[in-house]
């Protein structure tokens, strides 16, 4: 009967008007390697707000959360996303989203905000996918086990290597490249805490001998630069928890933690109430979800791609990802996600 009912209601999605096209973007930024398709380059944003303004109808996700509420979404209504808070969304996304006078929202991991660390996962691609000689085999202690990497013939990293690389997306990687030895590790920490994440941090660079160092162009925003970013009508700033966790592998108490210092955090420095919410790589529980209910959000996204219609949770706001498309490319990308 569910079967029956989901397959009832893909349809009449398919086919309304009443519905919505959440994207999530990261970063506004050229690099020489982007494992995770974070990046979109100045130019190519620029080329896809182009696109919205011609074939889409930009809101706000404060307009779109009304909308839905109202039962009066606009058609062909597009919102525009951000997660985590990297400095270029005020250097490089807000400048082009004001010339465009498309409005987006960012929502930000607040325990990065102002520090002088990157985000873990931006280090551990520096300590891991730069072209170098590492040790043959890795050793880690995690959750009190040890889990050991034979590196092997992918300790020996040459900027060819590093280039063929970066065609591929972590996840399919090819077995002893050092590609897939980066997301074996990344997936033992993904799940971790903060500190046991900065642990493992300067285990490996000590493992590795790298020297203590970090990326100006990878940096998180300071509190002056989000204050910036939130100036204005244009951009909202939601809330993104404090240290970017896997919300549901962790403890009610938290995930509550978590969520609420977080909007805590922004609504000290912002002086405005955060009403807007997004899972950290989408991961999250029912107990996960109404925790973001119950604190005083009027929405919150999730990172499953479909588009956003009258019978779409609030709390759980499909988006889908974009990534460094051309204007050509985006529009028809655009359009499949329209019609699917």
């Amino acid at each position: 009967m569910n079967l029956f009912k989901n397959a009832v209601e893909k349809i009449q999605k398919r086919f309304s008007a009443q519905k919505a096209l959440i994207l999530m973007y990261h970063r506004i930024v050229k690099v020489d390697f982007d494992p995770w398709c974070l990046c979109v380059t100045p130019e190519n944003f620029a080329q896809q707000l182009e696109v919205l303004t011609k074939y889409a109808h930009p809101i706000s996700l404060k307009q779109f959360v009304q909308a839905h509420q109202d039962g009066n979404i606009p058609e062909r209504a597009v919102v525009v996303t951000f997660d985590d808070g990297y400095a270029d969304n005020l250097y490089h996304a807000k400048p082009i989203l004001e010339s465009y006078g498309i409005p987006a929202t960012i929502f930000i991991t607040t325990g990065y905000i102002g520090g002088e660390r990157e985000f873990w996962w931006d280090e551990l691609e520096r300590l891991l996918l730069h072209p170098t000689k590492l040790p043959e085999k890795l050793s880690l202690s995690i959750d009190g086990k040890i889990h050991q990497w034979d590196v092997g013939q992918a300790a020996n990293y040459s900027q060819e290597d590093y280039l063929r690389d970066s065609k591929f997306e972590p996840w399919k990687a090819k077995p002893n490249s050092r590609l897939f030895f980066f997301y074996c590790v990344w997936d033992k920490m993904r799940s971790l805490s903060d500190k046991e994440q900065f642990r493992i941090l300067q285990d490996i660079q000590s493992w590795s001998n790298s020297e203590q160092s970090s990326s100006p162009s990878y940096r998180p925003l300071s509190s002056e630069e989000l204050i910036a970013l939130g100036a204005g009508n244009l951009i909202e700033i939601g809330a993104h928890t404090v240290t970017h966790p896997c919300l549901a592998e962790h403890s009610e108490p938290i995930q509550l933690n978590e969520i609420q210092e977080s909007k805590i955090f922004l609504e000290k420095l912002l002086n405005y109430p955060i009403k807007s919410f997004s899972y950290p790589f989408g991961n999250r529980s029912a107990q996960t979800v109404e925790l973001a209910q119950s604190l005083g959000f009027d929405s919150a996204c999730s990172t499953v791609e479909d588009s956003a219609w009258e019978k779409s949770d609030r709390f759980q706001l499909p988006r889908f990802a974009v990534k460094n498309w051309n204007g050509e490319q985006f529009a028809k990308q655009l359009s499949r996600w329209f019609y699917a």
